[in-house]
């Protein structure tokens, strides 16, 4: 438990350090976002208007107050109505605790504002939409990546110095260096267009897509296939390698000689003995790969027109919509921590060698 409250306890100031980052550095950006979230034909008197409902007239040190006010659970807001929107209660809903000189101590969802594009539709909603597709693609990614680079790191070892050794070396150094964003274009074109009346898969296509009457959503599994695949080609490269060079050094230590030499055969010393003393360096690159997903699927989500958190965040960078990547930003950054704290318990129970205080 004590372990527990210190990581989150990091993590919240980690959290703190990305918040500040990103609304400063975004704050320096050019545009107006009064100006943004109104049409060309906006007259100086609405966007008047808009700035002093949004605090965007307010000095930046006074923004940046507010903005740490909507995205903390325990945040101080106004009783009096009509008082600008960064600073309403009845904006934000919430539990109201206590009151004091017309404030009050409210318990509340973080709140990540609301889309200059969008008409007022908040972050969250938006996040809601979006981000389910993402991490389904990145798990159905990890799968790939992690029983695919099992399959080949084990048969590397068992293998080792024979021509399919070589190979899948060969294979995992390519998949190392090609980039995502050309994987994605390389099948793409080749599965999705060359070879579409053979695979019938298609070029783009998301999760969700509406059928030929356009009455409803229907699931589109195949759609799927090609951008889980293309997304795990360098994880799986990456677990290739380190599972094949821990086994080897697992395997030259004097226990595994040991237990080669009481009659054990070399299928069971590597599943029984080597495989999970040799494990604890992949996890971690499986941790750092799986979150790495959530947030890098962006270029493979554009090309495929996967509509994810990635794709989500190319259309309000071409557009300006700035809190949609703050927002963005802030749950990416919370998926890091989150899942570094969970590898750092699988740790423990992998290896009780390891311990926590």
């Amino acid at each position: 438990m004590n372990y527990l409250i210190s990581r989150i306890s990091q993590g919240f100031f980690s959290l703190f350090g990305v918040a500040s980052l990103v609304f400063f550095m975004f704050s320096v950006l050019p545009g107006d976002p009064a100006e943004m979230m109104l049409d060309k034909n906006q007259t100086s008197e609405q966007i008047e208007i808009l700035k002093n409902k949004y605090g965007f007239n307010l000095p930046l040190l006074d923004q940046y107050f507010f903005y740490l006010n909507d995205l903390s659970p325990l945040s101080i807001h106004s009783n009096i109505k009509n008082e600008f929107s960064y600073y309403n209660k009845e904006l934000y809903g919430g539990i109201s605790l206590f009151e004091f000189r017309k404030k009050v101590i409210v318990l509340k969802y973080p709140y990540l504002r609301t889309s200059y594009q969008r008409r007022g539709k908040t972050i969250s909603s938006i996040l809601y939409e979006t981000l389910p597709n993402t991490a389904i693609l990145a798990l159905s990614s990890m799968i790939v990546a992690v029983f695919g680079g099992f399959f080949f790191g084990i048969t590397a070892t068992l293998f080792r110095d024979h021509w399919i050794d070589r190979f899948l070396t060969l294979f995992s150094t390519l998949g190392m260096s090609v980039p995502s964003f050309f994987s994605a274009i390389l099948f793409s074109w080749f599965f999705g267009y060359l070879l579409h009346s053979y695979t019938n898969l298609n070029m783009t296509g998301s999760l969700y897509e509406l059928d030929d009457f356009g009455e409803k959503y229907n699931i589109v599994i195949k759609n799927l296939l090609l951008p889980s695949i293309v997304l795990g080609i360098r994880p799986l490269a990456i677990i290739t390698q380190l599972v094949r060079n821990n086994l080897i050094d697992v395997l030259s230590q004097d226990y595994i000689k040991t237990a080669l030499s009481k009659g054990l055969t070399k299928y069971e010393v590597i599943f029984k003995h080597a495989l999970r003393n040799s494990i604890n360096p992949v996890i971690t690159a499986i941790s750092g790969w799986f979150a790495s997903l959530l947030a890098g699927a962006i270029f493979v989500e554009y090309i495929f027109g996967w509509k994810g958190l990635g794709k989500e965040i190319v259309g309000a960078l071409n557009n300006l919509d700035i809190p949609v990547v703050m927002g963005s930003v802030l749950v990416i950054a919370l998926m890091f921590i989150i899942i570094n704290i969970v590898v750092d318990l699988i740790y423990v129970y992998l290896d009780p060698r390891i311990k926590i205080y």
